[in-house]
């Protein structure tokens, strides 16, 4: 009895990031290129550990919000930079990508996990919580400078990123809502 409880649990977890998915289209189909680069993909494929993937695609998603707004702002980047070939508008898509790599990868890992595992689940939707909220205020800034360039493409997978950081944020915090009580670390153990 208790076992079905906790499966229904978790299906209602996991239900907002199944919507989002449901609502938000797919900008990737029409894109060709890779959206993470060799070093990236081979970082993801090392760390099977949910918890550390989940750590590894946020700062992927995050350096392709600074790089492009350092693009757009007229900054060149770097030589050897991994992201130097890479457009704003693709940096962007990429960013989408990832966050939605980011929700399926947090989904598979809790339909699979042992309680152990959901605890590195739950982290990781912390995680998400926490990088969402930072990136929403970069999204902003990118749509503002879209805007003001009058880059269409751009402003575009903006508001397409926006929606899914939106629908990502919303699910963490949803998820977070269902997590077991952390113990209170101040109470002593009699």
């Amino acid at each position: 009895m208790n076992h079905a409880m906790l499966i229904k649990k978790t299906i209602w977890l996991l239900l907002p990031l199944i919507a989002c998915f449901c609502v938000i289209p797919d900008v990737s189909a029409s894109s060709t290129k890779e959206f993470l680069t060799p070093k990236e993909i081979e970082l993801i494929q090392i760390n099977q550990e949910i918890l550390i993937r989940v750590k590894h695609y946020l700062s992927f998603a995050d350096a392709r919000l600074r790089a492009a707004e350092e693009r757009l702002s007229g900054k060149d980047s770097d030589e050897g930079d991994p992201l130097e070939f890479f457009t704003p508008e693709e940096m962007v898509d990429g960013y989408y990508r990832i966050i939605h790599s980011v929700m399926m990868n947090l989904d598979d890992a809790f339909r699979r996990a042992d309680t152990l595992g959901r605890k590195k689940v739950f982290s990781g939707l912390k995680a998400l919580r926490s990088s969402t909220e930072s990136s929403l205020k970069e999204l902003e800034i990118l749509k503002k400078i879209a805007e003001e360039q009058k880059k269409e493409e751009l402003w575009n997978l903006v508001n397409k990123a926006i929606d899914i950081t939106n629908g990502a944020h919303e699910g963490a915090v949803e998820g977070l809502k269902k997590a077991p009580p952390e113990p209170d670390k101040n109470k002593k153990d009699k």
